[in-house]
C-alpha cells in the first residue's frame, strides 16, 4: 500500500507539474503575441526592433514564437525600445 500511496503522490505531483508548465507556456505565447504585434503595428522588422534594443534578431525572433523563457532585463530593454513601460508591454488585454 505505501508503494501505491507515494507513487500515486508523485504522480500527482507530475501532473502538478505538467499543469504549471502548460500555464507558463500559455503566458509566453501570449507575450510573444503581444510583442509581435506591437512590432507590426509599429512596421518595424525584427532587426529594427533589435537595433533599438541591443538584442540578436534570432533572440527575438525566439521569444516571438515562445520558444525561450525570456530575462527580466530582455522584457525591460524591449519594453524601452518601444518606449512603454515594462507593465504595459506585459497588459495582454491592451492594443
Amino acid at each position: 500500500m505505501d508503494i501505491f500511496c507515494t507513487h500515486a503522490k508523485n504522480k500527482c505531483n507530475y501532473n502538478i507539474k505538467i499543469a504549471y508548465m502548460q500555464e507558463i507556456d500559455n503566458e509566453l505565447i501570449l507575450l510573444g503575441k503581444r510583442i509581435k504585434g506591437l512590432r507590426k503595428e509599429r512596421k518595424l522588422t525584427l532587426e529594427n526592433l533589435c537595433y533599438k534594443n541591443g538584442l540578436e534578431p534570432s533572440t527575438l525572433s525566439r521569444i516571438e514564437k515562445a520558444n525561450v523563457e525570456v530575462k527580466y532585463l530582455t522584457l525591460v530593454k524591449i519594453a524601452k525600445a518601444f518606449k512603454m513601460e515594462l507593465k504595459d508591454l506585459l497588459d495582454f488585454d491592451k492594443k
